[in-house]
């Protein structure tokens, strides 16, 4: 039976378990939710994930949700025993860690709590929040000084729960990447060595691009 992914490619989130299936040559039985739609709220849904949210996996008569745990998980039950994107040895692990907490708790949030509420909610730019979100990208700049990877010099989870929310947040133009270098040099290595990059994360990409673009234009008439 294959594993069945309820996502929306728009969502970074999303974007990282589809980037984790190309890296392990995952198929996945893929189901769109329209959460403009409220879909996630159908009993069907719910009964898969309470917390109704994206991205959810099912494999058999198991479901998981939150990104990170699902990319453990496909890691740890579909990759090979030493496998690179996830490393066993404790030390190396524990940085991958951290920087998944790192985007998890620091990255995405601060973006998020700049971005959305402006794009989705018509709140006005708040210069503080700006700051916040510029200080966690010095953060991921600073990882980044003398690294090849966000964890050293191999593609890791990490990398994937990085890109899908740096790619977003370039996608939105509200920072450049310029003033980041070490993160511009990363991203660009990213787009071309993580595997099924178009498919798995430009793609939803461009979706967010376009969802932007009509959000935009309603603000607009």
């Amino acid at each position: 039976m294959a594993l069945a992914l309820y996502y929306t490619a728009g969502s970074a989130p999303c974007r990282l378990v589809l980037l984790v299936a190309a890296a392990l040559n995952i198929q996945l039985d893929l189901n769109p939710v329209n959460l403009r739609a409220g879909e996630q709220f159908n009993p069907e849904f719910l009964k898969l994930n309470p917390q109704h949210t994206v991205p959810t996996l099912v494999d058999g008569d198991f479901s998981l949700w939150e990104s990170r745990a699902i990319s453990r998980y496909l890691v740890s039950k579909y990759g090979d025993e030493n496998n690179s994107l996830y490393p066993s040895d404790p030390q190396a692990r524990a940085v991958v860690d951290q920087r998944l907490d790192f985007d998890l708790g620091t990255l995405y949030p601060r973006f998020g709590g700049y971005f959305y509420p402006q794009i989705f909610g018509g709140a006005k730019a708040d210069e503080a929040l700006l700051k916040k979100l510029e200080e966690a990208l010095v953060f991921l700049n600073t990882f980044l000084e003398g690294n090849t990877y966000a964890a050293g010099d191999k593609l890791t989870l990490a990398d994937l729960s990085l890109v899908a929310t740096v790619s977003t947040i370039d996608a939105t133009g509200i920072v450049s990447l310029d003033k980041y270098p070490n993160v511009q040099k990363w991203f660009e290595l990213v787009k071309t060595s993580a595997p099924g990059y178009d498919k798995a994360n430009q793609a939803g990409i461009d979706e967010f691009k376009a969802l932007l673009a009509s959000f935009k234009a309603k603000t607009e008439l």
